[in-house]
């Protein structure tokens, strides 16, 4: 670890050509004191005490600080952290905060390496390392997954809206989807995998919650049952009727004829026992 302290200053660096990719580095910035700001690849790592970023050598970057600052500096071998932590991408220029958790830890351990730094030889040095780069690994990981967890999210409300949105197409798809929000088809089942269910359910179960509420409307007397059921992307009346009695357990018929006499119906297929009175199915019983 190497200690650099300076007042207000910036800089550029830049990695020497026809530089070695073997000897590609992650360097670990801790700030001791001090407001500084690290920039790379358009991203930007604004540290206070406590916080710590990383750099990657092999790539040029900037910092700057408005006033006295200090900061322990680390070379880690890239390939070092990415096989033997399991981490594929790391995240460069981005706050690792050391408010709490492992954070406050992973600083007060720079901290610590750096102060008995030359107290530690052979195998107490190793170790200490070791567990160093398992605390790093750890926060990396936890910023990773963070992250994921985000794309995740906003990919999901991305295929959501756009079913909602493509419901009356009957052409509605994997595929379509995919092709629509430029992923690839691996990503759409993903997200529905997450959600225990699959495209085609969910997109069903879709169609068939605003056919019901088509049903229930007495404005749209005059339209039949297939033509609701065609409007919102059903192409079969039989099937539509099929899927139609085994969610809400009554067929479209019925249950529109008791929507518009104001009878109670149900709203799925685990309401329709009260709404409907169904007596209870047999179950054999042990002799």
């Amino acid at each position: 670890m190497t200690l650099f302290s300076s007042s207000a200053v910036s800089f550029n660096k830049y990695p020497a050509p026809n530089s070695n990719p073997e000897n590609r580095a992650c360097i670990v910035i801790t700030q001791l004191e001090g407001l500084r700001r690290y920039c790379q690849n358009g991203k930007v790592a604004i540290l206070r005490k406590g916080d710590a970023t990383l750099i990657d050598s092999a790539v040029p970057w900037s910092s700057d600080c408005p006033g006295d600052c200090a900061r322990l500096y680390l070379r880690v071998p890239q390939p070092l952290i990415e096989s033997s932590h399991r981490l594929s991408e790391l995240p460069f220029a981005r706050r690792l905060s050391g408010d709490s958790g492992l954070g406050a830890i992973l600083y007060h351990l720079s901290t610590s390496l750096f102060e008995h730094a030359e107290s530690l030889s052979g195998l107490n040095g190793v170790s200490a390392m070791e567990g160093y780069l398992r605390i790093l690994s750890a926060c990396v990981g936890g910023e990773n997954l963070h992250a994921g967890a985000n794309r995740m999210l906003e990919l999901s409300t991305r295929i959501m809206n756009y079913i909602e949105s493509h419901l009356t197409e009957s052409t509605l798809g994997p595929v379509e989807i995919a092709s629509a929000l430029s992923i690839s088809v691996r990503h759409v089942h993903r997200v529905f995998s997450n959600r225990e269910s699959t495209v085609a359910d969910w997109i069903r179960t879709r169609r068939l919650k605003r056919c019901r509420t088509d049903l229930c409307d007495a404005r749209l007397q005059a339209k039949s049952i297939t033509e609701i059921a065609f409007y919102w992307g059903f192409n079969d009346s039989a099937h539509f009727s099929h899927v139609f009695k085994k969610q809400f357990r009554i067929c479209p018929r019925a249950f529109r004829s008791r929507a518009l006499l104001g009878l109670p119906v149900p709203t799925d297929m685990g309401a329709a026992d009260k709404y409907l009175n169904l007596a209870p199915v047999p179950r054999l019983r042990a002799s």
